[in-house]
């Protein structure tokens, strides 16, 4: 089903399927009446002008990247995630992110760049063709998923910025605001969300600058408007909701090394060799058509050994 109110829709107007879907769901379970509820039409439902793209992206590129896994169903990554501004149980994103407000949304580019400047998402999407990549995605945790994402490679941004030579590191921010993500406060963290990589690593071309998942715009709980997906790493590297990106000659301070150094280093390369204090990460359950899965090896660098000369001569139990 694909609804619009006009023609030329910006993408800022444009809301996810899954986000209404999930709204009338959450509705409906709350409501005395949920019962009447789900007999009429999804449309009665709709606030006047908006706007459901379930086909938001439809002449995709098939990327040379992906893998040949079988996703791991959308129901499963729609409702079992980690989003910590929305609360810090995997259920929680799901039912919490329902009214995140995503519009209007940009991001920031600057730092030690020749041309730094700011991106609507419209402008995010004209620079390249959209590619859907397959990519496994592993969490510290011990699961794992496998997700049609889509997107293109980070550098293709960086590039229209020009990093100079004094560039070492990008920085990146995810948005927050504590009146529409209130239980971020008990998490203990402190937001906004930040992360880093090595410039070497951000633009390599495996690191996704993500818009959508599973054919549609990405979800509000799974990090609408735009986030990073860094497949070679464990997941809370893979930074949702961004809105800005620096450019630094530093090695830049992240969200989990800041709040737990012990078991969040800086560059958290998926390794098996390398437990967490209170995980073995040996193996990983990979979620599928039950939501526990199967039992499988964990590879290093998550399988993706087109990194691996990024670690040369590095000792990645020191530098985990």
């Amino acid at each position: 089903m694909l609804i619009k109110t006009k023609a030329g829709i910006p993408y800022s107007e444009v809301t996810p399927k899954s986000v209404y879907i999930n709204r009338r769901r959450f509705l409906a379970t709350a409501a005395a009446g949920a019962a009447v509820i789900a007999t009429k039409p999804l449309t009665m439902w709709l606030e006047p002008g908006t706007v459901v793209a379930s086909s938001k992206f439809e002449n995709l590129v098939k990327s040379q990247y992906s893998s040949a896994e079988t996703p791991t169903p959308s129901r499963i990554v729609t409702t079992f995630n980690n989003f910590w501004e929305f609360g810090d149980q995997k259920g929680d994103p799901f039912k919490n992110a329902v009214k995140f407000r995503t519009s209007p949304w940009s991001i920031s580019v600057e730092g030690e760049v020749v041309k730094p400047r700011s991106f609507t998402m419209d402008e995010i999407l004209q620079l390249v063709p959209l590619e859907e990549r397959i990519y496994r995605h592993r969490c510290v945790e011990g699961w794992s998923i496998v997700v049609p994402w889509i997107g293109y490679s980070f550098n293709v941004l960086a590039k229209l910025v020009q990093p100079t030579s004094k560039a070492r590191y990008v920085t990146f921010q995810s948005y927050y605001d504590p009146k529409q993500m209130p239980l971020a406060r008990r998490t203990g963290l402190d937001f906004p969300y930040v992360e880093g990589l090595r410039l070497d690593e951000a633009m390599h071309p495996l690191a996704l600058l993500c818009v959508g998942m599973y054919e549609d715009v990405l979800p509000n709980q799974d990090g609408a408007l735009v986030r990073m997906v860094i497949p070679w790493k464990y997941g809370y590297k893979s930074i949702k909701s961004l809105v800005k990106v620096r450019f630094v000659g530093e090695q830049p301070p992240t969200i989990w090394d800041m709040a737990n150094p012990g078991e969040y280093g800086f560059y958290s390369n998926v390794n098996p060799q390398v437990p967490n204090p209170r995980y073995s990460q040996a193996t990983e359950r990979r979620l599928g058509g039950s939501l526990f899965g199967n039992r499988i090896n964990t590879q290093m660098f998550n399988g993706y050994d087109q990194v691996a000369g990024l670690y040369a001569g590095m000792d990645l139990h020191r530098y985990y």
